[in-house]
């Protein structure tokens, strides 16, 4: 009886203890086998589209194919072989050939048995394909070890008429197979490139929503936006990640089916304010200069969407899918393309600053639009130094403000920004935001832009300011450095009559206009303003090309403008940076732009007219072409 009780009380303890671990603690060990037993295996979603502002495809994605072997297929492969090679060299042992001692350990002999049966398929490609492609045997141990339920890829990026062939001769059963996943497609190349942006491979990619995080996670590798727009909207842009949760055996490999499985999305797609020919127009005329180093802003003055943004040098988008190649970062080293000079490139602005000047001399009275006249001689003396006017060749006469704004007169601007005061200009510089980034929806504007000023200078450089710096200032020389964006946003700002202008690049169909503050001109100052403006773009103006050369005549529209030449120094010596900034129709403007072009003719008669104001043209000339054409409906993109 004793024992009766003793037999039970054990019993007891021991249904206790079944109860106790699958009933309290079953789902810890059910948590531990899953562990053990499944994997995930993570594909990231495509990145979505970006289209120009009618729905024209910019950047989307096209088929990357290659071959991959299924390595779970072949287990029962590697095992014979593994058991072939094994009794090999039992028999070259028993024949004297080699000693027991010279046998590989076992590990060794499995990968022999791996690298000889997958070398095996390798060659079967090879042979389709006509090609020479050699098996790395360190990279498909690596494989094995880390990322073995993925699968091993034999030979990537396959030319068209290479995936067909293989899709004809492969057997529908066989573990290698033609793997298709997406790779960026610019299909115009490099238009827009560094607004654009491209991408870079990214080992991590979305997996929050993905369940079952405990697990083993294999993933194939994503995308990550590097630069412009790619990097601005990259959360916008992935894709939803998808994948599969396998059980798999004791060695690691897969079961099929999946226990699970998730498709991956697309990405949402972006509408940008680009408009594809205004684009083209405005590469069209940086490629017709050469070789020469520029950007061109091309903006809606009503709402500040960014209607064209070029910089040069550029390169080929496509060159940068699935990755960046060694040949195209030597390049773009060699020839600084990494810089995307329309938001980044720091440039005097020239004569285009005279515009500055002129509205500080108006709003501070020391300029008169009806009375302030300048005698141009051809030079003239500033604190003991000989300014001369367009570089020594001026000899204007007599002039008034519309009068010297459209011949661009240093020797007026001299003496009325004297009057003016370097503070006064370079408070009115500041009340059009030159003085910082315009915070347009791009990585890697600069904020290093200079309007100087007399604390500036004496803060910077520990110098007093100097008459000569003045005038220097008045001219848009010296110190002054800003963007083509930050001029392309003045030249829409002074167009809609207020002070400024938001840039933007994504496109809103309904987007209000802007509103800011007034320009502070009285209806007869603004004028003088706009006459020297439209003077400049006529007969006798510094940008005269545009009426007097009939390929340049954008037919029944004034444009308003103004030329510009700075000189500034670089590693190379001293270069010549040609502006143009206008906005049209003058009457009622649309449109506003900035041309920088680094040229190497002095003069803006020469630099500014030859250079800049032709690229200008092309642009101008498509967007009135368009809008003569195109209904006044606007136009919804593409899904």
């Amino acid at each position: 009886m004793f024992f009766y009780f003793v037999i039970a009380a054990l019993l007891l303890v021991l249904v206790s203890g079944l109860g106790y671990r699958q009933l309290l603690r079953g789902g810890s060990y059910t948590e531990r086998e899953k562990i053990q037993n499944q994997r995930r295996l993570l594909v990231p979603g495509p990145r979505g589209n970006i289209y120009d502002r009618e729905g024209r495809l910019l950047v989307g994605n096209r088929p990357r194919f290659a071959v991959v072997l299924n390595l779970a297929e072949l287990r029962e492969e590697f095992r014979r072989e593994y058991i072939s090679i094994v009794r090999a060299y039992r028999d070259s042992e028993k024949e004297g050939d080699i000693a027991r001692a010279d046998r590989p350990r076992p590990e060794q002999l499995e990968r022999i048995s791996r690298a000889t049966v997958v070398g095996r398929y390798l060659d079967l490609v090879n042979q389709i394909l006509g090609r020479d492609t050699k098996l790395d045997t360190r990279n498909l141990e690596r494989h094995f070890a880390q990322q073995l339920l993925l699968p091993y890829i034999l030979i990537d990026e396959l030319e068209p008429e290479e995936y067909a062939r293989l899709i004809e001769r492969l057997p529908v059963a066989s573990p290698l197979q033609v793997y298709t996943s997406s790779m960026r497609n610019y299909p115009y190349g490099s238009l827009a490139a560094h607004t654009l942006g491209y991408i870079v491979i990214n080992d991590d990619i979305p997996m929050e929503d993905f369940p079952e995080e405990s697990l083993k996670t294999f993933a194939l590798k994503g995308t990550l936006g590097k630069d412009g727009l790619e990097r601005q909207h990259d959360l916008t842009l992935q894709g939803e990640t998808g994948g599969s949760i396998y059980r798999v055996d004791p060695a690691g490999f897969k079961i099929d089916p999946p226990l699970e499985r998730h498709l991956p999305v697309q990405g949402s797609n972006l509408m940008t304010s680009l408009d594809l020919d205004l684009q083209q127009a405005a590469e069209d005329g940086m490629t017709a200069l050469g070789k020469m180093n520029g950007a061109v802003v091309a903006l809606d003055v009503h709402t500040g969407e960014v209607l064209a943004m070029a910089s040069r040098p550029d390169f080929d988008l496509n060159a940068t899918s699935p990755r960046i190649t060694q040949a195209l970062v030597d390049q773009l080293n060699d020839e600084g393309g990494w810089l995307n000079r329309a938001t980044s490139g720091l440039y005097p602005p020239g004569s285009t600053f005279k515009l500055i000047t002129t509205m500080a001399g108006l709003r501070s009275g020391a300029l008169d639009p009806a009375e302030s006249t300048a005698n141009c001689t051809g030079s003239m003396k500033i604190g003991g130094r000989n300014f001369t006017c367009d570089n020594g060749d001026g000899d204007h006469g007599v002039l008034n403000l519309p009068e010297a704004i459209a011949a661009s007169c240093d020797i007026f601007f001299y003496t009325y920004g004297l009057k003016v005061g370097p503070d006064n200009i370079a408070a009115e510089a500041a009340r059009f935001h030159l003085d910082r980034p315009t915070g347009i929806d791009l990585p890697g504007e600069t904020s290093h832009m200079i309007i100087p000023s007399t604390a500036w200078k004496k803060q910077m450089m520990t110098e007093s300011w100097f008459a000569g710096d003045t005038a220097n200032m008045a001219i848009g020389q010296g110190f002054i450095r800003v963007t083509p964006l930050q001029m392309a946003c003045f030249a829409a700002s002074l167009a809609r009559g207020e002070t400024t202008t938001v840039p933007t690049l994504v496109h809103e169909p309904d987007r209000p206009t802007q509103h800011t503050e007034p320009i502070g001109l009285t209806p007869a100052q603004y004028h003088a303003v706009l006459e020297g403006m439209i003077g400049c773009t006529q007969p006798g103006g510094t940008a005269a090309v545009l009426t007097t050369v009939k390929g340049l005549r954008v037919p029944g529209v004034h444009i308003a403008g103004k030329t510009g030449t700075a000189q500034v120094r670089i590693k190379e010596g001293n270069t010549d940076i040609a502006w143009f900034i206008c906005f049209a129709p003058a009457e009622n403007p649309e449109i506003a732009m900035a041309v920088a072009v680094e040229g190497d003719t002095p003069g803006e008669s020469f630099g500014g007219s030859s250079y800049a104001a032709p690229i200008a043209s092309r642009v101008l000339q498509a967007y009135f072409a368009k809008k003569s054409r195109l209904p006044a409906a606007s136009i919804t993109a593409a899904p």
